[in-house]
């Protein structure tokens, strides 16, 4: 069973809060979790995090993964390091179709006239 520490929405239209727990990856994102570690407002200036220091600390050492937005939450409150920034590498575009050896053919009134001026001559 992978366990995930991660974001669980309440509150109303257009006003978030958000709860941290400790769930089961395969789990809804407001379904059934196995605790409850703290409380999260984005709305307050600045951010409003409470957090149980002892559990979240208990839970990443047996191994459960934050998402990302946990991750930069934790980063802010100290309890685990930032990871270095690594840029994106860029694509890599598909080699230019090579060019033809000879020109492309004339319209076909041209290559007439060439072969009714050779034949004459």
């Amino acid at each position: 069973m992978a366990v995930k520490i991660r974001l669980t929405r309440l509150g109303d239209k257009k006003s978030p809060f958000y709860r941290v727990v400790v769930t089961d990856s395969r789990s809804a994102r407001d379904g059934k979790f196995i605790e409850n570690l703290g409380t999260y407002d984005p709305l307050k200036d600045p951010f409003q995090l409470n957090l149980n220091k002892e559990r979240v600390e208990y839970w990443l050492s047996v191994g459960a993964t934050p998402t990302d937005t946990v991750r930069e939450l934790f980063v802010k409150e100290g309890f685990l390091k930032a990871k270095p920034y690594v840029a994106p590498k860029p694509k890599q575009m598909p080699p230019a179709p090579k060019a033809k050896a000879e020109a492309p053919a004339e319209t076909e009134g041209e290559a007439a006239a060439e072969t009714t001026e050779t034949a004459s001559e």
